[in-house]
């Protein structure tokens, strides 16, 4: 999944236009409270403007970090190193230069609209961490399925190489994956949620396991069948031998062969002794030499 420039700042846009709610929470650190926002005569709209205006430039400022992440991890394919902390530090930046740069409402202190001013920068507050958490998010989830296969490869190699079972390999592949998805996890994100991934983690593992044991069990029944097959020859083996002995005898332990070709004839006479039977065969061979003796041999 290749994620341009532009398409990154449309989703950082769309996050931003989606959230609605008021962040509260984030007043005491990143926002001013109703006292530290300085009184005059400003509208609500204006300082809205205002404030919408300071978020873009923050947005278009923490848009370098954000690309840069975004490079690494679709066009190189990498998983970044300590990925929560930096995303962490990137919205934490980012919130302190719009605290920083957001303009002070001129609100009488008797008027209502003090308050509506402070829910306001609240707002925006809001909306710029959920523009940064989004982008951010999206490649958190890339990087699990990074962590996903090579878990599953370290699984396979573990079950094929190192002579382990499959259930201590199973458990070792998905420690290190649960190691590897934590140091991924921004701190604070509730949903930044490594367990779907895990869970398909380990549904491939149990499928590939089930299937293992399958071909153990076909490969153990084979073999059953081919001892049992064999046995059978066996035994076959033994009854001719055993009615051999009752038709002829005791079977001698010798076996003979003979042949003698009659001289100046295509005549050659073949002689076996095998298990107590005798056999002669006559048969009729040309003499495959004769072309090179001539016409009359070299005898006459």
């Amino acid at each position: 999944m290749k994620i341009s420039l532009t398409s990154l700042s449309c989703l950082v846009l769309a996050a931003s236009s989606g959230a609605t709610h008021a962040h509260t929470s984030r007043g005491g650190a990143w926002g001013m409270s109703l006292q530290q926002i300085p009184r005059g005569g400003a509208s609500s709209s204006s300082y809205s403007t205002e404030l919408e205006a300071v978020k873009a430039v923050v947005l278009e400022s923490a848009s370098q970090s954000l690309e840069e992440l975004r490079r690494q991890v679709v066009e190189e394919g990498k998983v970044v190193d300590d990925f929560g902390l930096v995303a962490e530090t990137i919205c934490n930046q980012a919130l302190e230069d719009f605290a920083t740069q957001a303009p002070a409402s001129s609100s009488s202190p008797d008027d209502s609209s003090n308050s509506d001013a402070a829910a306001t920068y609240d707002r925006k507050l809001s909306e710029l961490e959920t523009a940064l958490d989004a982008p951010l998010q999206v490649l958190f989830l890339k990087q699990l399925t990074f962590l996903r296969e090579t878990a599953l490869q370290r699984y396979r190699t573990a079950v094929s190489t190192t002579g382990i079972s499959e259930y201590e390999a199973m458990v070792q592949a998905d420690a290190t994956f649960v190691e590897s998805a934590n140091a991924l996890q921004r701190e604070g994100a509730t949903d930044w949620d490594a367990t779907p991934e895990r869970s398909f983690l380990q549904q491939v593992m149990n499928q590939l396991a089930e299937s293992n044991r399958q071909a153990v069990t076909v490969q153990t029944s084979s073999a059953q069948q081919q001892q049992t097959t064999m046995q059978f020859l066996q035994s076959q083996q033994q009854m001719i031998q055993q009615l051999q002995m009752q038709l002829y005898g005791q079977s001698s332990p010798w076996n003979v062969g003979v042949a003698y070709r009659i001289p100046d004839t295509n005549f050659n006479v073949q002689g076996t002794y095998q298990q107590g039977r005798a056999n002669v065969q006559l048969s009729c061979v040309p003499d495959e030499y004769a072309p090179f003796l001539g016409p009359n041999g070299f005898t006459n």
